[in-house]
């Protein structure tokens, strides 16, 4: 695993309902890969000393597709329904108890996600980080967020939103990965996805 010198927690945002996917994407196996243990494994890859999962729709049956593994702890965001910002909130009041300088925060549906995109977003930051991944100049995952952020980032949180304007208007480094992959989510199952085309 890659060290970084400074403390690392990965954020893993798998809370939501999934309800244009047809269900919670934290319940996904796809070719005997679920995409909570590949979310979890690459931000461990990348450098992470732990990762803090957060859970929401069907969490009892999410945990039970995560691995065994003392670097992995599961949470649960209570107001999950409110949108990705209530899930980001609950992540970082997780982890803001311990001593990690930041966190590297990513998504359930990004099963592609190459983990030297991480690697590239985790950088030499530190407390005061604050990068993000671009995909031919638009913003995407992963996000490295310092821990001098934190208190101000949750203050802003609102609806569905999750860390995008906070981001905008604190200047994040953009960290271009356009040429390791796309970096789109996986929004709609491939028999959604048929049906609509």
């Amino acid at each position: 695993m890659t060290r970084t010198p400074f403390s690392t927690t990965g954020l893993l945002l798998a809370a939501g309902a999934g309800t244009r996917y047809g269900g919670p994407k934290a319940l996904v196996v796809h070719d005997g890969v679920g995409w909570l243990a590949s979310g979890v494994a690459l931000l461990l890859e990348a450098g992470c000393a732990d990762v803090v999962v957060v859970l929401g729709a069907s969490a009892e049956e999410a945990a039970t597709l995560l691995p065994a593994d003392p670097r992995v702890t599961v949470i649960i965001a209570d107001a999950w329904r409110d949108g990705m910002a209530a899930s980001l909130r609950a992540g970082l009041d997780a982890v803001a108890a311990g001593a990690t300088s930041a966190v590297l925060v990513s998504l359930v549906d990004l099963p592609g996600l190459p983990v030297e995109a991480a690697r590239r977003v985790l950088g030499a930051g530190g407390r005061e980080s604050l990068r993000q991944a671009v995909y031919a100049g638009r913003p995407g995952h992963p996000v490295l967020i310092g821990r001098d952020h934190w208190a101000r980032l949750d203050a802003s949180l609102t609806g569905d939103s999750g860390a995008r304007a906070y981001l905008a208007a604190h200047g994040a480094i953009a960290v271009e990965c356009g040429d390791l992959g796309d970096g789109h989510d996986v929004d709609r199952a491939p028999d959604a996805r048929g049906a609509a085309g």
